[in-house]
């Protein structure tokens, strides 16, 4: 999935998500973050059923990839969900390697900060317990071509894409803004990179030219995820349902027509859970003053005098007055912010303005703004907030495409298994707090919280799982894969695998001036 942080929004954010941070830093330090657990010794209880696991692919966009905390990078490819998948698969019949296009880089290079920035590329983002918060590291690396042969890989992961994607030799190039399709951790290892973005190699042909005797796929969240993350602003990110349907029945045709493996699909998980949209909460202004409360509603007196003489002639009702009227009082603060679904009032100079309510969601990014004036002397832009209507049109979307996807699934029920993200009792519904209104997931005894603080199961980039969230997701596919195919297979250690790393000098928080 991809994402838009920017440094001094996660900063700003540090006491919403890391209160409970203090006196932990000495587990996340004894985490051991290099470490992958090794499957259990093999045993003949473990089975693969009717599957076979001799050549096992994975497909798909950063959650396949292991992308997380902001970065590609060393430990999140070691531990990423096809590899946890893999280390399981091989106690009953799998190989004993799994290979993917390693980054070879221990902090990888930050898509989500503005990277290179005075000529230093930013890493992965690790959490400064003096913030707290999270905190880019200094000493990334550029996104370089992969060294190892494209043919014996077995991860095509690819962060960022769309499920067109998979489908065009676009994606692996050029590089130019006359082909938004590409991207760069594809070209770094496809097969044959395209030089004019019509010929070349593609990510869905690659995956099949390995002979898989079985694969996962996991794609289609950032064809929803990419308008979201936007604050719905732009409907140029969000795929068409038609587009959607024919590109996404393009790959299962592909690997159905051009392999005989057996596979297990998942489909697009709740996303508005995600602490991206979760973290900021809907009145994040503090005013502790009179002096602070009177001079900000003195800035929105002609507009509520407005609102005023526009019930007056009957534009709009009393209640939508009420709603549309900015006050400030000491303490927490809802913060101004546009909202086009208001009555429009341009016949009387008036904007769309309200203050933010508990309905909203508030975009990660939104909290740098704040700190810069945004929501108090000047209104918060649609980019940052998503409002009822808009959660709903998303959501109306993901349902529509969660829908494609499992009927690509049941017509082809002899050889596939649908992971369904958004089960009652899954893992997601629990971690959000779907199925029992209480965010955060017990497992063995220990309480993982969803967000990204040191018990969280998210990484510091808000969206993509750490490597416990990993191991977590991993282990229902794992049972989807025995419920189908009659398998029997261990399960990943969840609690052996570390949350979040901590900085150790090696932030760009820790630098002097900073």
């Amino acid at each position: 999935m991809k994402s838009i942080l920017k440094l001094p929004t996660l900063l700003l954010l540090a006491a919403v998500i890391f209160s409970a941070c203090e006196g932990q830093e000495d587990a996340l330090i004894g985490d051991r973050l290099e470490d992958n657990p090794l499957p259990d010794p093999p045993s003949e209880n473990y089975t693969a059923g009717d599957a076979d696991f001799t050549t096992y692919v994975a497909i798909g966009n950063s959650l396949i990839a292991g992308y997380m905390d902001g970065a590609l990078y060393n430990a999140g490819q070691q531990n990423s969900i096809p590899a946890l998948i893999a280390s399981q698969l091989e106690a009953a019949g799998g190989a004993e390697t799994f290979n993917q296009p390693d980054i070879e880089s221990e902090s990888g290079f930050n898509t989500t900060v503005e990277n290179p920035q005075n000529g230093m590329i930013l890493g992965r983002y690790k959490l400064d317990t003096n913030i707290p918060g999270p905190s880019p590291v200094l000493g990334g690396d550029p996104i370089s071509n992969y060294n190892g042969a494209a043919s014996g890989l077995n991860n095509f992961g690819v962060p960022g894409i769309v499920v067109g994607q998979l489908l065009t030799p676009a994606t692996g190039g050029p590089q130019s803004e006359q082909n938004p399709a590409f991207n760069p951790f594809y070209q770094r290892f496809a097969s044959n990179p395209s030089q004019d973005g019509a010929t070349g190699s593609t990510i869905i042909e690659d995956a099949i030219s390995a002979q898989p005797t079985f694969f996962t796929l996991w794609i289609g969240n950032n064809d929803v995820l990419g308008y979201a993350v936007g604050g719905a602003s732009n409907e140029n990110r969000l795929t068409s349902d038609s587009d959607f349907e024919t590109q996404f029945n393009g790959v299962i045709s592909s690997l159905m027509a051009n392999t005989e493996a057996d596979g297990v699909v998942a489909n697009i998980p709740p996303l508005l859970g995600v602490a991206y949209f979760q973290a900021v909460p809907f009145n994040p202004i503090p005013v502790s003053s009179q002096e602070q409360v009177d001079a900000l509603n003195d800035g929105y007196a002609d507009y509520n005098g407005g609102l005023a003489q526009a019930r007056g002639a009957g534009l709009i009702t009393e209640s939508e007055e009420e709603r549309r009227r900015i006050n400030f009082e000491l303490g927490a603060n809802a913060f101004v912010m546009e909202d086009e679904s208001l009555t429009d009032l341009s016949v009387l100079g008036l904007p769309n303005y309200r203050q933010s309510e508990p309905t909203d969601l508030v975009i990660l990014s939104a909290a740098s703004a704040f700190g810069s004036g945004v929501g108090t002397e000047s209104p918060a832009g649609d980019e940052l907030v998503l409002i009822p209507e808009e959660q709903q049109q998303i959501e109306i979307k993901r349902t529509t495409f969660n829908a494609m996807i499992a009927n690509a699934v049941d017509a082809n029920s002899d050889r596939l298994a649908l992971y369904d993200t958004n089960a009652p009792m899954g893992a997601f519904a629990d971690i959000f707090g779907i199925s029992d209104g209480i965010p955060g997931i017990r497992i063995e005894g220990v309480d993982l919280n969803a967000d990204f603080s040191p018990n969280g199961v998210l990484s510091t980039d808000a969206i993509h799982p750490n490597q416990r969230g990993n191991a977590i997701l991993t282990n229902e596919i794992l049972q989807v894969i025995e419920n189908k195919f009659n398998a029997a297979l261990p399960q990943v250690d969840v609690l052996n695998l570390p949350s979040v790393q901590v900085c150790a000098g090696d932030c760009a928080s820790e630098q002097a001036g900073s």
